[in-house]
């Protein structure tokens, strides 16, 4: 069974969905069962709303809040995945789209983007859209690569342009209410023990 440390890099600039199918079938489970460390800190003690995982992967972090009574719907551009996680939850509603083109037609109080990788015009896209979603006092989650950790080998695109910087993004959303935001240390497995790998985690609210 083949696993990866459970942070999703999808970085779509050159692999459009039927690549990441191949990727998702060549593996039992292409990332952890296991919600992100900083969605479960930061998410967990909110109060259940209505939420959407964009580019949710197999959906760890879309059934781990669906489980804690949040209403969530999960996009995905893969087929292979997007099923894995209809095979976990029914309460979870997956969608195969590609999130640079698919809206909702529906407010959201919680808009996820976790390790999203794309150029910086076309993320930017994405963030703006996705803060359009969120109903009044609904929050925007983001939580990626650093830029700062390309040099260390730290894992994600190995392309430093597709890497995340927390001034970039939070210039994106100067308009919203500030939560957090912060390059913070995800700790992962390596051949010489435990090490850190620096990401950028940027929380908005919509006033």
């Amino acid at each position: 069974m083949t696993v990866s440390d459970g942070e999703g890099d999808r970085d779509v600039m050159s692999s459009g969905p039927a690549v990441w199918d191949e990727r998702y079938r060549a593996a039992d489970r292409l990332w952890s069962n296991e919600p992100n460390l900083f969605v479960k800190d930061r998410l967990g003690p909110l109060e259940p709303g209505t939420g959407l995982d964009l580019a949710a992967g197999e959906g760890q972090n879309a059934v781990w809040l669906s489980e804690r009574g949040w209403s969530m719907t999960a996009v995905d551009f893969s087929e292979v995945a997007t099923a894995r996680g209809r095979d976990r939850s029914d309460d979870v509603e997956f969608v195969v789209a590609d999130v640079l083109t698919w809206a909702p037609n529906r407010d959201f109080s919680l808009v996820l983007i976790a390790y999203l990788h794309l150029p910086p015009e076309r993320f930017q896209g994405v963030v703006e859209r996705a803060r359009g979603w969120l109903a009044p006092g609904g929050e925007l989650f983001l939580i990626g690569h650093d830029r700062s950790g390309f040099e260390k080998g730290c894992g994600g695109p190995q392309s430093p342009e597709l890497l995340w910087d927390v001034d970039e993004i939070r210039g994106w959303l100067d308009e919203m209410t500030l939560v957090e935001a912060q390059v913070v240390r995800r700790p992962k497995e390596t051949d010489d023990g435990e090490a850190y790998a620096p990401d950028a985690l940027v929380r908005v609210r919509r006033g």
